[in-house]
């Protein structure tokens, strides 16, 4: 027996099937059998890979380069008997590592919830005998029942069917659910094409189906999937990129300087034990301890922000990368559009109507073209104008139904097509009880696949009468007549009416017919035979899922800040292709065209990686792809340099979304699958939630930016400041203890108030900032150099008054901690903006930064008054000359950095 996987099921015939797989159609596989099958294939059930243990992710936060070198200041103090400082280095350290650890403890369940999804049950025909047992039992070659309501347990080859339609949105992404037949298709058929095949966990909805197995666990096409997420990249995040970027620099500029201290003292003949002491000193004053905890506080607090604009974030560093975003590549269904089918146009008696408002709110009109919307010029239904008996047809032809939410909403219960026919006629003032209390119906014929329509049999007061509606190809050659018109033949208008299918379907439009036929009172049933001629042609009716109102602006705002947006869908190209046309969609920005450029996914398939790398920033719409083709797609244009959105809701999508720098899960219409593949999830499956997302992520980029230009500044000044007394010979004015204690105190009070900061005026008209940009530009690099340089001459100045004055050197060290601090909380206040005067940013806008500076003068009074805080940190009392020196020093610094920056804006201007 050739192995099922390697075969082309969906190009044979059915009997060819079962000779092939061994197995009979009627009977299923023999009982002896189906041991030999699961030893050679094993069960259907997917290989689960194995990811990071808790500890693993502990460890990992010490993999760090700035790490190691405080890892190696706990070991030196400790050799040299520094109990204290050993131990806050040490403790700093550890508060990092289990901040980091918590946000990273949910590790990746992708695959998982892919294997839950297979934890299914099947009806299989076993030697004859029908029977219930666990997917994961099934082997190739059996035959399985499907019938309305089941989830698909495994890859099945169809062999018979009845008006069998499954719902393979999750895996293929096509909107609404597979008409299956058992039809042979040709070798090239795609994914979303292969009507005779049914695909593990996806959901049948309506029929009855048989088929046999042909693939099983990793074989299958959900298994496909499984490999490929288990194969996608998972990228670095570009604020991950750029602080490893930041901390690689940082360590060799630090090893460099600690060493350079290291000679000069060891050249003026101190021992080995001042040598070391004075390397710590210099490694734990140059190193940004806070800047971990307030990285990790900042994204956290982002966190918090997006949930309040329905974006849950299931990874810290996501939050930045949105702000980091090029390319946002959208499902279209329920997305972009309100996943609610909106009959948009109708046609009857020659004349054309159009249909206003949108999904299932039954608020709207039917009117005229050229009537204004929201006046009363909605059109006069009459019993005898051809319009009534269309909409009268997609009312009584349909089996689903309406029900109103607990929030005022629309639920449907069947078809959403159906659910749209009601809609156009309750707009129009038609009432369903009333119509269906005055034609009751008596047969029906329902929906058949082979047939392309359904029709309905109704007592009427005039003789029971046939409504049909269904494909235009299946009604129009059963017609012969025309509504409204006794004399006018169906043969006279069907080019008019072949004109308006393509001005329709041009647009987007889903296209059904209707008819009716009068029948003998005394006939109480109907059939195919009925139907076959001598229908009366009604008219037309066009829907479509249509654009949410928001998503337009969205996309509009998107495109206005250099971000592209691509529509991946697995919907129709025609349809795809009028949406992104109201969207507003473009290829390269800022490039008008007459019509949305879009491939398939057969057009895909034909071109090389290095075609569609040339081709992918052109093209706006992608349709009809398959998960692979997904995932390629984000890989080429991760290859252009862009930083890549993807969303998704099915587990087709999870590949991509795990392979994107940002995975976007829709949390209603989203499977397990994608949202545990995915980086955040959206409640409310809207574009524009994104959009919010995309301005919040860059003003938390800016706020993270303005925390690192005002801390590296200190961390500079305190470096520079052992290095002179290296240098020179000097006494140092401040302990490795009392850097670490300016440091983590300034960090949390003064620091991480930035993150509050209010996102700056126009955040979206600016372009996405470049994938390599780095976040220390060489203006923030210039402003660090001289604004640390400051610090060091001011904390000498004061040091060196206070010696003049013959203190001890526990107060002066005092007063140079404090000239720091005082100097860092001026410099706060300019780097609430990088680029504007404080004064333009709102004095009191960000209430947090006051509250966190009088703290910190609160926190300093004790750290400098208190004898306990004496005793640990070797400080005394001062009088009240030191802070005033410390306060005017701090001015000047704030004075000098707002003229600066000033003189910048006027170079701007003036440029």
């Amino acid at each position: 027996m050739q192995k099922p996987q390697t075969e082309i099921w969906y190009h044979h015939p059915s009997h060819e099937v079962a000779e092939r797989i061994e197995s009979d159609p009627q009977r299923g596989l023999p009982l002896l059998e189906i041991a030999r099958r699961a030893d050679r294939y094993g069960r259907n059930e997917l290989t689960q890979q194995v990811g990071e243990t808790r500890l693993q992710i502990f460890l990992r936060q010490f993999r760090q380069p700035l790490v190691y070198i405080l890892l190696v200041a706990v070991a030196l103090t400790l050799v040299l008997r520094e109990w204290a400082d050993a131990s806050v280095i040490f403790a700093v350290v550890m508060v990092n590592a289990l901040i980091g650890f918590f946000q990273e403890a949910k590790a990746l369940k992708a695959i998982d919830a892919l294997s839950r999804a297979m934890d299914i049950e099947a009806t299989v025909v076993r030697g004859g005998e029908v029977t219930r047992i666990q997917a994961v039992d099934l082997v190739p070659g059996d035959l399985v029942q499907l019938q309305s309501g089941d989830r698909v347990p495994a890859d099945l080859r169809l062999i018979r069917e009845k008006d069998l339609q499954i719902d393979e949105s999750a895996l293929t992404g096509e909107s609404v659910p597979v008409e299956k037949s058992i039809d042979v298709l040709p070798r090239d058929t795609t994914l979303a094409e292969r009507t005779n095949m049914a695909f593990s966990t996806t959901l049948v909805t309506y029929g009855t189906g048989v088929g046999f197995v042909i693939a099983t666990g990793d074989r299958s096409e959900i298994g496909r999937i499984n490999d490929l997420i288990a194969s996608a990249d998972v990228l670095e995040t570009p604020l991950v990129r750029r602080i490893n970027e930041l901390s690689h620099m940082l360590l060799k500029v630090i090893l460099v300087l600690a060493a350079v201290v290291a000679l000069m003292i060891m050249l003026r003949g101190e021992p080995p034990v001042v040598v070391l002491l004075s390397a710590v000193a210099l490694a734990v004053g140059a190193i940004p301890e806070g800047l971990p905890a307030v990285v990790t506080a900042t994204l956290a607090l982002g966190v918090s922000r997006l949930a309040k604009r329905r974006a849950i974030v299931r990874k810290l560093p996501a939050v930045e990368t949105l702000g980091s975003t090029t390319v946002i590549c959208s499902d279209k269904t329920g997305t972009l559009t309100q996943n609610q089918m909106t009959v948009r146009e109708i046609f009857a008696g020659q004349q054309r109507y159009e249909v206003t408002g949108t999904g299932y709110d039954p608020d709207g009109e039917v009117r005229r073209p050229g009537g204004n919307v929201g006046q009363s010029e909605s059109v006069e239904l009459t019993s005898s104008e051809p319009l009534v008996e269309v909409l009268r047809a997609g009312m009584l032809c349909n089996d689903s139904r309406l029900a109103k939410t607990e929030d005022n909403g629309w639920r449907v219960e069947g078809d959403p097509t159906e659910a749209s026919l009601l809609v156009s006629s309750a707009k129009a003032g038609l009432v369903r009880k009333e119509e269906q209390a005055a034609r009751t119906r008596l047969d029906a014929v329902p929906f058949e696949s082979q047939y392309q329509y359904m029709a309905t049999l109704h007592r009427c007061e005039y003789g029971n009468t046939v409504y049909m509606k269904g494909s235009v190809e299946s009604l129009l050659p059963r017609c012969t007549k025309v509504q409204g018109n006794d004399g006018l033949r169906m043969d006279d208008v069907k080019a008019t009416v072949g004109q308006q299918v393509d001005s329709m379907t041009s647009q987007g439009l889903r296209v059904l017919a209707f008819a009716m036929k009068v029948m003998p009172a005394e006939q109480t049933s109907v059939n195919h035979e009925d139907l076959t001629n001598d229908m009366v042609f009604l008219g037309l009716q066009g829907m479509i899922d249509p654009p949410r109102p928001e998503a337009i602006t969205a996309v509009r705002a998107c495109q206005n800040a250099g971000i592209r947006v691509k529509m991946i869908t697995g919907d129709h190209l025609g349809t795809a292709t009028a949406i992104a046309q109201q969207l507003g969609l473009q290829g390269r920005l800022g490039v008008e065209e007459a019509k949305v450029a879009g491939l398939t996914g057969a057009m895909l398939a034909a071109l090389t990686d290095r075609q569609l790398i040339d081709t992918v920033e052109d093209i706006a719409v992608f349709a009809r792809v398959t998960p692979q083709q997904k995932l390629r797609l984000v890989e080429a244009m991760q290859a252009c340099g862009h930083v890549v959105a993807m969303t998704g809701d099915g587990v087709n999508d999870a590949p991509a979304l795990r392979q994107a720098n940002i995975g976007v899960a829709m949390g209603i219409t989203g499977t397990e699958v994608t949202k545990e593949a995915a980086d955040m999830v959206l409640t409310d499956d809207n574009f524009a939630s994104i959009e919010a997302s995309v301005e919040e992520g860059r003003g938390i980029y800016d706020n993270l930016t303005k925390f690192i230009a005002w801390t590296l500044p200190t961390n500079l000044g305190e470096a520079g400041i052992i290095l002179v007394a290296a240098t020179l010979g000097w006494q140092m004015p401040i302990t490795p203890l009392q850097i670490l204690w300016v440091n983590m105190s300034t960090a949390v009070l003064l620091g991480a108030t930035l993150a509050m900061e209010p996102k700056e005026p126009g955040i979206m008209s600016r372009p996405p900032r470049p994938a390599d940009e780095p976040i220390l530009s060489r203006a923030l690099v210039w402003r660090t150099l001289w604004v640390g340089s400051l610090l060091v001459v001011a904390t000498y100045a004061v040091f060196a008054f206070k010696k003049s004055l013959g203190v001890d050197m526990a107060s002066a060290r005092t007063a140079a901690v404090n000239v720091i601090v005082i100097g860092q909380a001026f410099y706060l206040l300019s780097c609430r903006s990088l680029r504007h005067s404080f004064f333009r940013v709102g004095l009191f806008s960000n209430l947090w930064l006051w509250m966190g500076i009088a703290a910190m003068v609160g926190l300093q009074l004790v750290f400098t008054y208190m004898p306990l805080m004496n005793r640990i940190f070797d400080t005394a009392p001062t009088t009240w000359r030191p802070w005033a020196l410390a306060a005017a020093s701090g001015l000047l610094l704030f004075v000098l950095v707002e003229l600066e920056k000033l003189g910048k804006s006027f170079a701007r201007k003036a440029a």
